[in-house]
């Protein structure tokens, strides 16, 4: 891209990195001490955008890396704002809900003066739900002495979340796949289907795709995956795991149990890694038989892996394009905080639609006119908007 050298390195640092303790008595009254981060990648273009996510394998450097993602992905959509991240170093299936709600709060205490709707916007992410986010924003606003719903996203709607924002990702992944099987001159309905990732991204395109008369071939969850040549009754299995059960507890003599790494390597026309990152990586790559790799999750192809589908002519529609509805309609209810006016079903998915298969053809363009892939052509795209932004602005003082 020719970027000024000055500039690379501004980009290769995040601004502000805060790491906190955070104490919390337990129910048996003990105290246990928890680390926790946030971090700001970006807010040249503006607050800084990224959940919270409360899990035992996060560390400084996997926030650092996830808020440059939000970083790209909100620079890509042309949003306002900037990229962020924040978790908690636990398991909280360890947790009673009190335990959890004595976590949180105090999690938010930490790191309130890092937050807030004109500064860095939290949201929910791994683990993390609309209660989490109630919690945190009941806690900041207690301490600001007023109701401030703006300081978080993907709360539950009663107090100011927005309708459409659970299943904003994998309906943004929706209207990417329908327009990449257009470009690719396939019919959606006619495709065979694979989705790694049963929770909230997962479950909803694997929903979406069922009823468009897709037939999806196998879902998976932690436990591992359920696979029939005949098709999944997706609504079923939703039902099941929606009562808190494991995939690999259903019983149907139709369906066969397999692996998280066996689905992966299954042969179906799209595959959508919806769970964790690094899941498609240079052992398994060259065993990946599909047209479209759909990223539903942050970073689940390495880079060595991406290499290799290129060369296979698979096609990949990356993270920071492909599931960035969430932090769309995050944008959305931002929006309807900020001015107490709250917009129906439709218009979210009307402007959600509008906003990505915008940001879908300038990133198709950019690949077909430089012949790079459509993960090159993203990221030079957002790299560029921040560039501008960081031109303009100049560095301060």
């Amino acid at each position: 891209m020719g970027l000024n050298p000055n500039i690379v390195q501004f980009l290769k640092r995040v601004e502000r990195s805060l790491i906190v303790s955070i104490p919390v008595l337990m129910d048996n009254g003990n105290l246990k001490i928890f680390e926790g981060y946030r971090v700001q990648s970006s807010t040249i273009r503006g607050p800084g955008k990224g959940g919270v996510r409360f899990a035992p394998h996060v560390n400084l450097d996997e926030i650092k890396a996830l808020a440059i993602w939000m970083t790209w992905k909100t620079s890509l959509l042309n949003l306002p704002l900037g990229g962020a991240k924040g978790g908690i170093c636990v398991d909280p299936r360890d947790l009673s809900k009190g335990e959890l709600e004595r976590l949180t709060r105090r999690y938010t205490t930490e790191i309130i003066n890092m937050i807030g709707p004109d500064i860095d916007i939290p949201a929910p992410d791994l683990n993390t739900n609309a209660q989490i986010m109630a919690w945190m924003m009941d806690t900041y606003s207690m301490n600001k002495g007023r109701s401030i719903p703006g300081v978080v996203t993907g709360k539950p709607i009663e107090i100011g979340g927005s309708v459409g924002r659970e299943s904003a990702t994998g309906m943004g992944l929706y209207f990417v796949l329908q327009a990449m099987c257009e470009k690719l001159g396939l019919e959606l309905k006619s495709q065979t289907i694979i989705v790694q990732g049963f929770g909230n991204v997962g479950g909803t395109i694997a929903s979406l795709l069922s009823r468009e008369g897709c037939k999806i071939l196998a879902v998976s969850d932690i436990s591992g995956g359920l696979y029939s040549s005949d098709g999944l009754n997706i609504e079923e299995l939703l039902n099941w795991t929606r009562q808190g059960n494991y995939l690999k507890d259903f019983k149907n003599e139709r369906y066969e149990f397999i692996t998280n790494l066996k689905l992966l390597t299954t042969k179906c026309d799209i595959l959508v890694p919806a769970a964790l990152e690094n899941q498609i990586t240079q052992v398994n790559a060259n065993s990946i038989e599909c047209k479209i790799v759909l990223e539903g999750a942050n970073g689940p192809t390495t880079p060595k892996a991406d290499k290799i589908l290129n060369k296979k002519s698979i096609h990949v529609v990356p993270d920071i394009l492909a599931n960035s509805g969430g932090v769309c309609v995050s944008y959305f209810e931002y929006v309807q905080d900020i001015r107490a006016y709250f917009w129906d079903l439709n218009r979210i998915n009307k402007e959600l639609k509008r906003i990505i298969l915008g940001a879908f053809e300038e990133v198709y363009k950019v690949s077909k006119e430089k012949n790079i892939s459509l993960r090159t052509a993203a990221y030079m795209i957002a790299v560029a908007r921040v560039v501008r932004a960081i031109e303009l602005r100049g560095v301060f003082p």
